[in-house]
């Protein structure tokens, strides 16, 4: 029985001896259209092949390309655990013909592949064609020797595929695989076609035709083929089995969750253990692609699939994060075909652990409620929207994961009502949502590349340089000339100017030319390797032909190369004080300073911070070269470089190694992959010092450092910051910290005994009552104002006077800085009779407040205007009476 894996290498190999190029799956996150939320098929990274926007380097390619569909259109979470063949991850086997081959060969190679190399009975197997496409059908007439009730014609949009109302489209050809007549189901086009019994194993997509306006206008120049052919789904064909969950990798990863959970997958256990092997693969790969956990866009999804995933880990009896402990095995499975599955592997067991520990401290808390949401229920009852919507709230459960918990019992969920409650969230998100981040008019350079090529960078070794402008656009559209006053983007055939990218921001500088000059603001990065200079036109006019001076501001390249190459020093300073789970999640350097993102699960201790100053410093001081080569990705890998998760790598990169290791002879400090500048000599770096550590967002920090002459003046600030408090205290500096801490005490105790005369004066007497209490409506009232007592102090006193009253309602306000602080209590006897939430909403709102919470018992508000104290007290009277 051949392995998922033999499949694969089978596929790529068979397409690879047909002169077709083997691409790498690209990223998960999608580097070409802005319109996805994920790579969902196979085609998604040839995407600019097909439209023509981008001329292919090879014509022709086979992939075997991840795909995550958990999110907008293509979601399938809900279904996988339920169903035998849906997935949230899943990998596409593909062979692309960009203008080479077309239906005859596509149609003969996979036929061969089908049935001669993997061997599969073709008795068994059946095609369909679109329904008017006759050259398809006589084609399989002539490569199967199938007749008419073997080669189904279906008609409407299952079998032709168009890239949208406008753009390349065609028919479809497919390749169906009969189980047998023990499984429910009919052929493709059949009323019963839905059930098991016939499934698809293969999608080939004639891209021949052209749309405008969703009409076909005129047949493409160059036809093209996208084939499709899920691996998950083969394999389960080629093995014999009717579920993808009962091939070998799935069995291997579901042994694995049934041994760490001491579970079987049993038929009330096997979808959880199916989603769990399931989500643990999606998850890996998107951290392994740089998506993390958050609320919001991909890191969203990314919290549904996990969330969903520890779930049913606690339904199975976990009683400790599970997901981490799984990672080792899925690494071992399919790290060989995916290395970026291995380097990111402590990240990934490090951010599953960690998510599972925060969704667990909320879990009980969340089922608690909704237990007692359905507590009574029937089958076929609906879980309320607000209910469903608390839930995702306030305790982190995404909707189909309660959806999930419903279905389960046989219940619903309203979701109408979940998505009226979640409307402003969902506004908020449409907002912050911007795809991929692609610019309106990438579209237009990506032509000007296919037409001109790529820039010519000599910015590594000048700061100066002549260029011809061969582009210019003006409000996202080409233009000849730009006049002063102008703000325009200009394209080089030769520029020294850095364009931003791998997180070093754009040079800035000026152009001058025969009449005219410009400033250069910013460098950005198009269409891969344009180097495009946004710039102000000063005076004159600027003409494409143009011959132009350009000048890299030099100062600021200098710091920017300090602070560039410091940011990698930090990095393997982090990894060697923190541990191997660190991973660069984002940077930005400029001449200002180097802004570092890590993943982290809690804040840099002080001294861990020291140490790993102390560390870059030192490998600073050893003023070695830095050394840079240029290697082909995989070998430079294979190295030890460091590549950052999610990056796409051209054919050749450059490999930077800067300083000697600190505890090994003749071993580097840092070896990473980067096409940024960096200095000559680590010494150029000067002096580095940490200003700032954050947290950003869950699981990841931020470190802002100086470097040089800004590393100085920052140092030399802090010291006459301690010079001039030594001297105010008549101290020495170095004691200075002591005198502030022995101060810092003095305070808090004089503050503490100051808030206990204020309670003692408070209980004592003051304005806005006697300390006998008051009665209305049979219910004894202390009311008080409180000058000088604030929320907190207002606490004790309200716990005394509560004591003291034996029955009754405590109500008090305290008044500092013009504001006003509630506080109400009431005893336990009343409780029932008396709420304290309501009393203190009614003073609030009698202030100018918005309201105030609590419980029964005991609650707490604020308002805005002091003045209006003896108001509040009022309220509470009428509220009494």
């Amino acid at each position: 029985m051949a392995s998922l894996k033999q499949i694969r290498s089978t596929f790529l190999d068979y397409f690879a001896a047909d002169g077709h190029e083997k691409v790498h799956s690209a990223p998960l996150v999608p580097q070409n259209d802005p319109t996805l939320l994920f790579v969902n098929a196979g085609m998604v990274p040839f995407k600019d092949y097909f439209t023509g926007a981008a001329t292919p380097p090879y014509p022709r390619a086979t992939s075997s390309q991840k795909c995550v569909r958990a999110g907008g259109k293509h979601n399938d979470l809900d279904n996988v655990g339920y169903t035998a063949r849906h997935l949230t991850f899943f990998e596409m086997l593909g062979n692309f013909s960009f203008g080479d081959y077309f239906k005859e060969h596509a149609i003969e190679s996979a036929w061969n592949l089908v049935t001669k190399d993997f061997g599969l009975d073709a008795k068994r197997l059946l095609v369909t064609v679109y329904i008017d496409d006759d050259e398809a059908a006589a084609i399989w007439k002539k490569v199967t020797g199938f007749g008419d009730d073997k080669i189904i014609r279906i008609a409407g949009s299952d079998n032709f595929w168009a890239m949208g109302d406008s753009g390349p489209c065609g028919p479809c050809t497919e390749i169906f695989w009969d189980y047998g007549d023990h499984v429910p189901g009919g052929p493709p086009g059949s009323p019963d076609e839905d059930g098991d019994r016939y499934v698809e194993i293969w999608n080939n997509v004639f891209m021949q035709f052209e749309k405008e306006n969703d009409e076909i206008v005129r047949s493409l120049p160059k036809p093209s083929v996208d084939t499709g052919m899920g691996l998950e789904r083969m394999t389960s064909v080629l093995q014999g089995k009717n579920s993808v969950f009962d091939t070998d990798l799935f069995q291997t990863l579901i042994a694995a969750s049934e041994d760490a959970t001491s579970t079987k997958s049993d038929e009330e256990r096997a979808p959880s253990h199916r989603v769990i092997a399931d989500h643990l693969r999606s998850s890996s790969f998107l951290i392994a692609d740089g998506v993390t956990p958050s609320n919001e866009g991909r890191g969203y999804v990314l919290r549904r699939i996990m969330r969903r995933a520890m779930r049913h880990a606690h339904l199975l009896g976990a009683t400790d994060p599970l997901m981490h402990r799984l990672v080792p095995t899925l690494v071992s499975e399919m790290g060989e075909a995916y290395p970026e599955l291995k380097r990111a592997q402590p990240f990934i067991e490090d951010t599953l652990k960690q998510e599972e520990i925060r969704f667990r401290t909320t879990l009980s808390k969340g089922m608690n409620l909704f237990e007692t949401a359905v507590q009574g229920f029937r089958p076929g009852d609906m879980v309320d929207g607000q209910t469903a919507f608390t839930l995702y709230d306030t305790y982190g459960f995404p909707l189909d994961l309660t959806q999930d918990e419903a279905r389960r019992r046989g219940y619903g969920v309203n979701v109408d009502g979940f998505q009226d409650a979640m409307a402003q969230q969902r506004a908020r998100s449409r907002e912050h949502w911007k795809g991929s981040g692609q610019q309106a008019n990438a579209g237009e350079w990506l032509k000007v590349r296919d037409r001109l090529g790529q820039t010519v960078f000599t910015g590594y070794d000048n700061t100066d340089g002549s260029g011809e402008v061969l582009t210019i656009m003006k409000d996202g559209q080409p233009a000849d000339v730009a006049a002063t006053g102008d703000i325009v983007e200009v394209l080089f055939d030769t520029t020294p100017f850095y364009a931003e990218s791998g997180g070093q921001a754009g040079d800035h500088g000026t152009l001058e030319w025969p009449g005219g000059s410009a400033e250069v603001i910013d460098v950005k990065k198009q269409a891969g390797d344009l180097h495009v200079l946004s710039a102000e036109i000063i005076s004159g006019e600027l003409t494409t032909g143009a011959r132009v001076a350009q000048s890299v501001d030099a100062a600021k390249r200098v710091t920017t190369r300090a602070n560039h190459s410091a940011a990698h020093l930090l990095h393997t300073a982090l990894k060697n004080v923190l541990g191997a789970h660190v991973a660069q999640k984002g940077q930005m350097v400029d001449a200002e300073r180097a802004r570092f993102d890590f993943s982290h699960n809690a804040p840099v201790t002080e001294a861990e911070l020291e140490s790993i100053e102390a560390e870059v410093n030192a490998v600073i001081r050893q003023n070695t070269p830095v050394e840079t080569k240029l290697m082909a990705p995989e070998a430079a890998i294979e190295a030890g470089a460091i590549a950052l998760f999610g990056e796409k790598y051209g054919d050749e990169v450059r490999v930077l190694t800067i300083g000697q290791s600190l505890v090994s002879d003749n071993a580097p400090y840092s070896v990473e992959l980067c096409g940024g500048t960096h200095v000559a000599r680590t010494g150029d770096i000067a002096l580095f010092k940490v200003v700032q550590e954050t947290g950003i967002a869950a699981g990841v920090r931020r470190i802002e450092a100086l470097t040089g002459e800004a590393a100085r003046l920052y140092v030399e600030g802090q010291a006459k910051i301690a010079r001039n408090l030594a001297r105010d205290f008549k101290v020495q500096p170095a004691d200075v910290t002591g005198r502030v801490e022995g101060l810092h005490t003095s305070v808090k105790a004089l503050e503490k005994q100051v808030a206990e005369l204020k309670k003692q004066l408070a209980l004592g007497g003051g304005s806005g009552g006697n300390a006998a209490p008051e009665e209305i409506n049979g219910v004894k009232l202390i009311a008080r104002v409180l000058d000088g007592v604030d929320g907190k102090g207002l606490r004790g006193v309200a716990e005394d006077f509560r004591k003291s009253v034996g029955t009754g309602v405590v109500a008090l306000i305290g008044v500092t800085d013009g504001k006003a602080a509630v506080t109400v209590a009431v005893t336990a006897d009343l409780a029932g009779k008396v709420n304290a939430a309501d009393l203190a909403r009614a003073a609030v709102l009698a202030m100018g407040g918005q309201g105030a919470g609590g419980k029964p018992d005991f609650a707490q508000g604020g308002a805005p205007d002091g003045s209006k104290a003896e108001d509040g007290l009022a309220a509470v009277r009428a509220a009494l009476g």
